[in-house]
């Protein structure tokens, strides 16, 4: 549950409600809650991302500290529980949900996230919402939004779950994706990767629904994670080049400010640091990013080969993705910095270079998300089962297109920010399954200070386990 302060807003009196009407009244909607609003609905409108949306409108309305703090749980926490709150609002609503206008629906989301996940006192979360409401909707809505809130507010939000999910006996996985406010078929496909371990289930639900904290990386040769712990960071439990803030804007730390430092999941780093000390025979000078964009791990990747007199070509199929690359590696021909790579607008599954021309290839596939839900709490509702149905195909085709891309005796990554069986050992087994020219390299090795890896040879990361994001990790090498 939040630690937000039991208060009706930020910077207001507690259960503070404004008397007037028209725009004065208006005027008077606390600015937290209005952005938070405002979050919901373009997260909504046009699928927007929270985490794209969310800073520059704080900074645009001069929301910061407590304000921006409360603001930001109010969003975050309301798109996370989204699913659970929509089941207690349709037991109070006299309507189907899908009946109410969007934006006031929002508007009850946001109130009862207040009432059920936030410390905050019930008058002040009905009386604040209902001014949200008056003034986005106008006084009819705002009368609806106040008579089901007060509903909402007869029963804690274990009470509601009691009342409203599969008893856990009977039906745990139903109770867990209430409770926990996932969609039933993202807890059965964690049911099913964790070997159907309820407990863990519950846990690796939980550990979504807590807000991640923010990991940077040292990008080598040009920044150490002493250097991020200096600047007030703490240092990574797993990356050497890792270090995470405790809060507050990154570009805070000089080195992220100055481009020498980035944000970058733990996860992240370690998959691109496994296949890059993954052990080799024959030479070690060309090293591939196949779906690079934004461009984080081919930022890392280029700096380890650099190091080593190696070059890396970063592909992405999308122009502005590849563009992002392009700016994330800097300029390849600055001598007082060398990138060590460059970058390419290229289809993996058609791609502009000849087959068996390098000796790493990393290919992050396109992918669910599965694997960064706490990070973008939205996309556990828009995503839809159906959506594997366009994903494995190409997913497998990227697969395949990396291993041709390898010449014989190298290593290519197979990666994949989602735990799905479908997604992960489904698409490597069933590349392999086709080819009698590739062997599993066993990846635990390479990642020696981590726990609970299983039984390999690939290697997938948990929130609840590790803390990071749930990437897939698979090492192929290419036979002659």
């Amino acid at each position: 549950m939040s630690g937000a302060r039991r208060a009706g807003s930020p910077g207001r009196p507690s259960g503070h409600r404004s008397r007037k009407s028209g725009a004065a009244d208006r005027s008077r909607v606390d600015p937290t809650r209005r952005a938070a609003y405002d979050v919901l609905r373009r997260v909504g409108e046009g699928e927007a991302y929270a985490n794209l949306v969310l800073p520059p409108l704080l900074r645009a309305r001069g929301l910061a500290g407590r304000d921006a703090a409360f603001a930001t749980e109010l969003a975050y926490g309301t798109l996370r529980r989204q699913g659970t709150y929509d089941a207690v609002l349709a037991a109070c609503v006299d309507r189907p949900l899908a009946d109410l206008d969007p934006g006031v629906l929002d508007v009850l989301r946001l109130g009862a996230h207040q009432l059920l996940g936030m410390r905050v006192a019930p008058h002040a979360a009905v009386s604040s919402t209902v001014d949200v409401a008056r003034a986005v909707a106008g006084a009819g809505p705002a009368r609806l939004v106040n008579a089901v809130l007060r509903r909402v507010a007869e029963r804690d939000l274990a009470a509601w779950v009691a009342r409203l999910a599969p008893p856990y006996n009977v039906d745990p996985l139903g109770h867990l994706a209430l409770s926990e406010a996932h969609p039933r078929w993202i807890v059965e496909a964690l049911s099913e990767a964790l070997g159907g371990d309820v407990d863990e289930v519950a846990a690796a639900l939980r550990a979504d629904n807590e807000p991640p904290e923010v990991t940077l990386i040292a990008r080598p040769g040009r920044s150490t994670a002493e250097e991020l712990v200096a600047a007030g960071a703490r240092p990574g439990r797993w990356s050497p080049y890792a270090a995470v803030l405790a809060g507050g804007d990154p570009r805070s730390v000089p080195a992220v400010r100055e481009g020498r430092a980035g944000v970058q999941d733990e996860g992240s780093q370690l998959v691109a640091l496994a296949l890059a000390a993954a052990p080799l025979t024959g030479p070690d000078a060309h090293w591939l990013d196949m779906c690079a964009g934004p461009g984080g791990k081919a930022t890392l990747l280029s700096r380890l080969a650099a190091a080593r007199g190696a070059g890396l070509l970063a592909a992405d199929r999308q122009l502005h993705r590849a563009r992002l690359v392009a700016a994330a590696l800097g300029d390849p021909d600055d001598a007082a910095n060398p990138a060590g790579g460059r970058v390419v607008a290229a289809d993996g599954t058609a791609p502009p270079w000849p087959p068996a021309t390098f000796d790493r290839v990393l290919v992050d596939v396109p992918c669910t998300g599965m694997g960064a839900l706490r990070r973008r709490p939205e996309a556990r509702w828009r995503r839809r089962p159906t959506d594997l149905d366009a994903l494995l195909p190409l997913q497998r085709a990227l697969l395949h297109s990396a291993l041709e891309a390898v010449r014989p005796g190298g290593i290519v990554g197979y990666v994949t920010c989602s735990p799905h069986p479908a997604e992960t050992t489904g698409v490597r087994d069933g590349v392999l399954a086709g080819r009698c020219d590739v062997e599993q390299v066993d990846a635990r090795p390479l990642l020696p200070a981590l726990p609970q890896l299983g039984a390999g040879p690939d290697v997938q990361l948990w929130p609840h386990r590790h803390g990071t994001d749930a990437m897939y990790l698979a090492l192929l090498r290419r036979l002659a």
